[in-house]
């Protein structure tokens, strides 16, 4: 037997929704941080701001253009470090960052300029000291041995480099450490504990203050033209003395500033050795990609580059070159890690260290996205309160509850039985929806602003417009003299297609001011597409399947019940017409 179009098994669709629902509320309660509650924007529980004050080597004012692509490049960060719902606002010559909750780490590890650069150690590193030496002091320290205590900045930890084992094979050899000299992590697969402990957080390295208005400040710029004199220098006997004097610890006018073309001394990133490092062999612009990932030969993540084609050919040319000596990661002017060359690197590279997972994402993200065209300094976190507030919050949920309970007295005014189906469907769109929003929160760090609010009340009138369409349907079938249970298969195949229609229509206009607009009205473009595809799930699965088991229902059923009498009445009357207009024709003949 044929199946009527249209008619299907309610059962079936109703247990598919639970089991969807169940899968929701099971990812939320035994995933991530198991709260229940989704995250809130700024302008409902405040957040963190940091403002980035751009610094040019002259003092000078900033070139607009560049401001302009150093926010868009900090935008990008934002996405790429999960960190949703932040705002990036160019103010004058500064970049003001304002994120939901207490994330001000990430806000001040956005604005850092993150010009990587690969230099070759020239000769052997030094231990740093509190104090600088004076500049004609002879001789040196030796670096702290591996593991001895400095104070609570880990001392770079003994590697070596080596290409990347495919598969699950053997690990390479490691050098073992010489305690005369900090030995390097290692690169291409293979570890290497090097503490990053101050690489992402360049508010706390001071920076030479900015002058006001942008102005050309001559004593700032004297300071870098003499560290470059003396720090960039070509003569060997004056970066002995550059190495000697300089203080990790004091401010770096270099910062930024360094001509890659010129040897370098500078430190690392924990302020415990000193180097001098011949020019760049490979700019960062040469990196391709870089991901973070979890440490599958040892503990901790690592970061994995891949470089274009001209740097992976200047690489590999210049590691096979120089198998057993030191090649320098620079990260704006500092060491992340000086790893030993033990073969030819043609392809990825592996940096490794002692990372945690945010510290090796924060630094991939810095170096995927490009490095700054400028150099900021970034002032102290400072907690925002709420721009709107719970208040409004709670305006906005008030509003949309006497919306909502408005629509509910329509539809059982209207609707009668099929209103009540209508209510029970949008408590259940509501639970999905629920879910969703926290699950979201966890995985992409959406968090939920008033204009997401707003786009939700709006989701409302299209889902009740679906259930309207099909209802207006039902009711043109059963005028037309169809009973209830033959009107409900038909009606949902021609009411279907307006639906898919009409719900197509919201989520492209949805997906087109999501890609065109910027701040908040992302947020209510976002709500009201992912509403409108819950939509179609729960018009689908629940609003048919219960309009199809009324129908079977004798009780719901009842055209005084269902809402359905008026049309029924004027269905009986269309049924009836041809019958008294063949029972009259035939009297009549039969007369004749």
């Amino acid at each position: 037997m044929a199946t009527t179009p249209g008619r299907i098994r309610p059962w079936r669709y109703l247990a598919g929704f639970a089991g969807i629902v169940v899968v929701l509320y099971a990812l939320v309660a035994f995933t991530g941080d198991r709260s229940f509650a989704p995250k809130l924007g700024i302008d409902l529980q405040g957040g963190t701001r940091v403002t980035l004050t751009a610094r040019t080597e002259s003092g000078q004012v900033p070139p607009r253009d560049q401001l302009i692509q150093a926010q868009s490049i900090i935008e990008q960060r934002v996405n790429g470090l999960g960190v949703s719902g932040a705002e990036v606002v160019l103010d004058g010559n500064n970049l003001t960052i304002t994120v939901p909750g207490d994330q001000g780490e990430q806000a001040r590890s956005l604005g850092q300029t993150a010009q990587l650069r690969i230099r070759p150690v020239v000769g052997q590193p030094i231990a740093a000291t509190p104090a600088a030496p004076p500049a004609g002091q002879q001789g040196g320290a030796t670096a702290p041995p591996a593991g001895q205590d400095t104070g609570g900045a880990t001392p770079p930890a003994g590697g070596s480099t080596a290409p990347a084992p495919s598969g699950g094979g053997t690990q390479p050899q490691s050098l073992g450490s010489d305690p005369t000299r900090p030995a390097a992590p290692v690169v291409d697969g293979t570890v290497a504990p090097v503490s990053y402990s101050t690489a992402l957080a360049p508010a706390q390295q001071q920076q030479p203050t900015p002058p006001p208005g942008g102005d050309q400040d001559p004593a700032k710029a004297a300071a870098i033209a003499a560290a470059k004199a003396t720090r960039q220098s070509t003569d060997p006997a004056t970066q002995q003395q550059a190495l000697l004097a300089l203080d990790c610890n004091a401010p770096d006018p270099l910062r930024g500033y360094d001509d890659s073309s010129l040897p370098l001394v500078t430190c690392d990133q924990n302020k415990t050795a000193k180097y001098i490092l011949g020019p760049t062999v490979v700019e960062g612009t040469q990196i391709a990609s870089a991901q973070a990932s979890q440490n599958q030969q040892g503990v901790g993540y690592v970061v994995d580059l891949s470089f274009k084609s001209d740097g992976s050919k200047a690489w590999g040319d210049y590691t096979a070159a120089h198998i057993g000596e030191q090649a320098a990661f620079v990260l704006d002017g500092e060491v992340v890690s000086a790893p030993t060359i033990q073969g030819a690197l043609y392809g990825n590279t592996q940096v490794s260290g002692n990372f945690n997972q945010q510290q090796a994402q924060d630094l991939a993200g810095v170096l995927r996205y490009g490095s700054l065209p400028l150099s900021f300094e970034a002032s102290d976190a400072q907690t925002v309160s709420a721009t709107l507030g719970l208040a409004s919050l709670e305006a906005g949920l008030i509003a949309g509850a006497i919306g909502l309970a408005l629509v509910f007295v329509y539809c059982l005014f209207y609707y009668r039985v099929l209103g009540v189906l209508t209510i029970l469907s949008l408590i259940l769109s509501g639970l999905v929806v629920y879910a969703v929003l926290v699950l979201l929160g966890r995985w992409i760090g959406f968090t939920l602003d008033l204009a997401g609010v707003a786009g939700f009340i709006v989701a409302i009138g299209i889902t009740a417009d679906s259930f309207v369409i099909f209802f207006e349907r039902l009711k043109d079938e059963v005028r037309e003299g169809r009973s209830f249970r033959s009107a409900v298969p038909r009606a949902w195949v021609r009411a279907r297609r307006t639906i898919l229609t009409a719900d197509a229509v919201s989520f492209l206009a949805a997906a087109v001011l999501y890609i065109l607009a910027v701040g908040q009205v992302k947020g209510f473009a976002f709500t009201l597409g992912m509403s409108t595809v819950l939509d179609l799930v729960v018009v689908f699965l629940v609003t048919h399947p219960l309009v199809a088991l009324a129908s079977n229902s004798k009780i719901f059923g009842s055209p005084a019940l269902s809402g359905l009498g008026t049309v029924a009445r004027i269905g009986a009357q269309r049924r009836r017409a041809p019958r008294e207009t063949a029972g009259s024709g035939s009297g009549t003949s039969r007369r004749a």
